[in-house]
Order: C-alpha cells, then structure tokens, then sequence
C-alpha cells in the first residue's frame, strides 16, 4: 500500500466524522428555526404543544400520566401545567371519587387552539417521512436510537416535537 493509499484510508473516517457531524448542525439549526417560528406565531413553546395535543387526544389526564405520556420529568409538567393553567389553555380539577388525585384537561380556549395548531414536526418532513416505506422509517428510527445510544443521551428529557432550546437555560426555563 502506497503512502498515498494509506493517507486516504486515514482521511476517510475523519471525513465521515465531520460529514455526520455537519448533518446533526443542520437538524440542530432546522429544529432551533421551526421551534421559533413556532413560539413566535403560536405563543407556545414545544413541549407546551406536545401536551395540549396529547390532553387532546386522550382527554383528562393527571400531572404524573401526562409526564410519562409525552416522556417529560414532573417538574417540568408541573411548569408546563401553570404555564398553560395561567393562559386559560387548560383547567385543574380535583376528582370526585378521590380528592388527592387531579386532573387536567383542556379549556375550550385550548381544544379550539390545538386544533389550529400545525403539526409538532415541520409538516414537510413529516410528509416526506409518512411517504417512506414503513422499513424505511423504521431504518431511520433505529439510526437515530443509535446515535442518541452512542451520544450516552437516553437520559435526556425528550418530548416528540422538534425543538432546541438553550442548555444555559436548562430544560425548565422554556417549558
């Protein structure tokens, strides 16, 4: 193997590496762009949309259910909740048969803006996603399991919409 074979089998990876890494800046700044479009035009942060689609979807919920459904710690629920609560997008209400438990659910204020609201992922690639053969969404799926696996980030608090936000801020801040 000549010299110059042997700097190009080297250089490979280093390129492959930097490749990835300038695809993940893209998404990164994709996701950052379409989040603030989203706040600005919507007044609502992503994660505040991923639960008023799912208070939505599956009606009452507690704090604790909500959390586990859209995959987001209770403190940053209850945030979400006061947040929400304080706009009159959704109400608290203790139940009947057991008093400690309480349920949120939307107001008619929040039902009639989830139903206006755009889908959490940017509708052209959720478009182009749903076009894919399911094998190849299911590829795309075990991919990025994978790089979250290789990044150690299956920890990381990760409601199902496209969304940056600061690091500096943490996770609470924007909720």
């Amino acid at each position: 193997m000549s010299d110059e074979q042997r700097s190009k089998t080297v250089a490979e990876p280093d390129a492959i590496e930097e490749s990835i890494l300038r695809s993940l800046r893209r998404i990164t700044r994709a996701i950052d762009l379409y989040s603030r479009r989203l706040s600005k035009q919507f007044k609502l942060t992503g994660p505040q949309l991923v639960c008023m689609r799912c208070l939505r979807h599956h009606g009452p919920l507690m704090p604790s259910e909500l959390a586990r459904a859209v995959s987001l710690s209770q403190a940053t629920i209850t945030g979400i909740i006061d947040r929400l609560h304080a706009q009159n997008l959704l109400t608290r209400e203790r139940s009947e048969q057991d008093r400690r438990r309480v349920n949120v659910e939307l107001t008619t204020r929040g039902e009639e803006l989830v139903d206006s609201l755009p889908s959490p992922l940017q509708e052209r690639f959720a478009t182009r996603l749903a076009q894919l053969p399911e094998g190849n969404q299911q590829v795309i799926d075990t991919i990025l399991k994978q790089i979250v696996e290789m990044m150690e980030a299956e920890e990381l608090e990760a409601a199902p919409v496209l969304q940056a936000g600061s690091i500096i801020d943490g996770p609470n801040s924007s909720s």
